[in-house]
């Protein structure tokens, strides 16, 4: 079983930044593919980037060039930059967990609240 606890979220200004981190428990980190996913009010969950095992990234294209994720294998932890945030970047946040091999169980955290507003 693996835990994931985000943190960072909150209330920013459009244009600003915050970077988000979620932790994972266990000693499987290193064979995850982990991802960042966002669901707005009245909609349904949606993918914003992974990074793979091996460090490949991948983004949605409505966050490509403002948002960054990355992992630290030797703290069990991936980030979400988040870099001249958006009003319809608001959300709430949550990680998600991949292992590598079959039979590919995945986990998710709890999510973490991101409000762009002025």
């Amino acid at each position: 079983q693996v835990q994931l606890v985000e943190s960072g979220g909150g209330l920013v200004q459009p244009g600003g930044s915050l970077r988000l981190s979620c932790a994972a428990s266990g000693s499987l980190f290193s064979i995850m593919t982990m991802g960042w996913y966002r669901q707005a009010p009245g909609k349904e969950r949606d993918l914003v980037a992974t990074v793979t095992s091996g460090g490949r990234t991948n983004y949605v294209n409505s966050v490509k060039g403002r948002f960054t994720i990355s992992r630290d294998n030797a703290k069990n932890t991936v980030y979400l930059q988040m870099n001249n945030l958006k009003p319809e970047d608001t959300a709430v946040y949550y990680c998600n967990a991949v292992i590598d091999i079959l039979p590919h169980h995945d986990y998710w955290g709890q999510g973490t609240q991101v409000t762009v507003s002025s």
